[in-house]
């Protein structure tokens, strides 16, 4: 029997609020969404790799695997607008680099690929390569990634995101992610630059944050960081975006992403343990972020200087 309220509402402005509701997404989409009601659907859904969630088996036939997600594409074809974006983050094992283009023509069957981005986890850079005007002493090795213990195989340290469209034209706000010129007279040489802001392209560096502490600061297997599903807001246009769906809402990234962009968001999780974490977050987001909060940061501020 589907829950009569959701696990937990929390406003984080005038006009909107993170919702959580702890149910299965496929049935929960098309019964909490009105139809062509969600602007962007941004998610990470579990990827086969045994896993250890807590309330999911993660280690079903790669067919049965598949169906499900064509199960997941069909409910959010079913809340999508018609010039929304779905924004899904896979990653693969070494040893299984095609689940995600498995994973991607399963949902191509309904959608069209607009973009394919990879989210870069971690990235060595040297010297060298970087030029004199990086002013970079060293060579970095930036980012956290998974070691793999092989002969055959490097460590994995980026993932994809497959950003699908209804027709593949929906309008993005590339600028809105955007990076400044690193040599500036590229702003008057490239027609129609009109300022110091280029496209980022589609390589994304985000790092997770360093964590003291795993059961305490990421208690979940398989999260992205809140940046991640805020920048693909951002690309779709936080204008044009009324409401944000994740279906695997996980410890809540998607909805912390949300609260700093202040638009309206529904997630659904069938682990209420995740689901606790991921509202205690969001709650603690929307205070930092209060007017309170930085009516005394400001003070606080002021005071330093004094």
């Amino acid at each position: 029997m589907p829950a009569a309220r959701p696990f937990a509402r929390v406003p984080v402005g005038s006009d909107a609020s993170v919702t959580l509701w702890c149910e299965d997404a496929v049935a929960g989409l098309p019964r909490r969404i009105p139809p062509g009601g969600a602007s962007v659907v941004v998610t990470s859904p579990p990827y086969n790799r045994n896993v250890p969630y807590r309330s999911y088996a993660d280690d079903r036939p790669r067919a049965e695997y598949l169906a499900w997600i064509g199960t997941v594409r069909d409910a959010v074809a079913a809340v999508l607008a018609p010039k929304g974006s779905f924004f899904l983050n896979v990653g693969a094992a070494p040893s299984d680099p095609f689940l995600p283009f498995d994973v991607a023509r399963e949902v191509a069957r309904t959608f069209v690929l607009q973009n394919v981005l990879h989210w870069v986890k971690s990235i060595a850079i040297d010297r060298a390569a970087a030029g004199r005007a990086a002013a970079l002493d060293r060579d970095l090795a930036l980012g956290h990634y998974r070691p793999v213990a092989s002969e055959r195989y490097v460590h994995g340290a980026h993932e994809y995101i497959f950003h699908f469209s209804r027709a593949g034209d929906v309008p993005i706000d590339r600028l809105a992610i955007g990076v400044p010129y690193q040599d500036k007279s590229n702003v008057a040489r490239w027609e129609g630059a009109g300022r110091d802001r280029r496209c980022r392209g589609n390589t994304w560096f985000l790092p997770y944050p360093t964590i003291r502490f795993r059961a305490r600061d990421r208690p979940h297997p398989a999260t992205f960081p809140p940046e991640l599903p805020e920048w693909c807001v951002r690309l779709h246009g936080v204008a044009r975006t009324a409401l944000v769906v994740d279906p695997f809402v996980g410890i809540g990234s998607s909805a912390v992403a949300a609260v700093r962009l202040r638009v309206p968001f529904v997630g659904f999780d069938l682990d209420e343990g995740y689901l606790a974490v991921a509202a205690e977050r969001v709650r603690a987001e929307a205070d930092a972020r209060s007017p309170t909060a930085r009516s005394g940061a400001r003070r606080a501020r002021a005071g330093s200087r004094s």
